[in-house]
């Protein structure tokens, strides 16, 4: 597959919001430039970094779609977790430095100026932002299969974020973040400016950095879990429960549905009677086969068959690993 073609299979969501965040890390900056607030800093820093890494994402969810090779048969479905792992970092940095700068304003306050530049400047992010994260809250609709309109697309991409691929997970949770970042930043210069609370804009700095530290340690950890090869029960569950429509299944001797990346491969040992025909569980394995991969992000089903032993061995709530 040509790099063009591969590029145009990356997250739409992770570039859109790139995009964004570059833009408004230069507006942000330039007005940081200006009037030296440290509330601001610390917004230029949360938007070039979520610039960064989203950019980051949106590379790696496109090579995550290249084929299987020779030398690595199982596929790139993981590199998107792998590349994830490595944005974070980024985030680890600059959520540093803003806690840094927030600190050391409480310590040395200084007034800043440039009132209605900062707030003119913060709400347009605001908005910005706001837009791209209900971009992402449609993309989690659409990729959980989710039915949701207008308002109710917002409870519903919170419900069910966690099913979300990981680029859009990361693009929501970032662009979250950043929303609320910028009302807490625009509260700070308020406080300043108004009531005199001069160490307000580096309360708002320690605030903002702590949660992409937040950000930082949740995409961490979904992604390590990416990495080492997670288990999705649900999707078990739901498969399981597919399988025992099919007559000539006795049991589930072993089901396992792993998340590589965004996509899922799944494997499964079942049980039939012995007089079952050739032709008969070619037809079996097909229509079952055809059922799973139309589920979303399922990219691979491999099906075994073994002699009905007449001990009952699937337990929904434990399942068998394949051996």
């Amino acid at each position: 597959m040509k790099k063009e073609g591969l590029l145009r299979q990356g997250n739409k969501s992770a570039l859109m919001a790139a995009i964004v965040n570059a833009v408004i890390s230069v507006i942000k900056g330039t007005a940081y430039i200006f009037t030296g607030n440290v509330a601001m800093f610390a917004e230029t820093m949360h938007s070039l970094g979520d610039s960064a890494n989203q950019f980051f994402v949106f590379i790696g969810s496109a090579l995550s779609k290249k084929r299987p090779t020779d030398r690595y048969p199982n596929g790139f479905g993981r590199v998107v977790n792998l590349v994830l792992l490595f944005a974070v970092i980024i985030v680890g940095i600059m959520s540093y430095e803003t806690i840094k700068e927030g600190i050391h304003h409480i310590i040395h306050p200084s007034e800043s100026t440039g009132l209605w530049i900062n707030i003119s400047v913060l709400s347009a992010a605001i908005l910005l932002e706001g837009y791209v994260m209900y971009k992402a809250m449609k993309e989690v609709i659409r990729e959980t299969n989710s039915q949701a309109k207008g308002i109710a697309i917002i409870p519903k991409s919170f419900a069910n974020l966690s099913k979300a691929k990981p680029a859009t997970k990361l693009v929501f949770m970032e662009d979250l973040v950043a929303t609320s970042g910028g009302l807490i930043a625009i509260i700070g210069i308020l406080l300043s400016y108004y009531a005199g609370l001069h160490a307000a804009e580096g309360i708002a700095s320690i605030i903002i950095g702590a949660m992409m530290f937040y950000v930082v340690g949740r995409v961490f950890l979904d992604n390590a879990k990416g990495v080492l090869g997670e288990a999705d029960d649900e999707l078990e569950a739901a498969i399981a429960a597919y399988i025992f429509t099919n007559k000539e299944i006795k049991d589930i001797k072993a089901l396992y549905a792993m998340k590589e990346g965004e996509d899922y491969h799944i494997e499964m040992k079942l049980e039939i009677e012995p007089d079952i025909s050739v032709g008969q569980a070619i037809e079996i394995k097909e229509r079952i086969e055809n059922y799973i991969q139309a589920m979303p992000a399922v990219t691979d089903v491999i099906i075994e068959f073994e002699e009905d032993d007449h001990v009952p061995t699937w337990n929904k709530g434990n399942p068998n690993p394949v051996p």
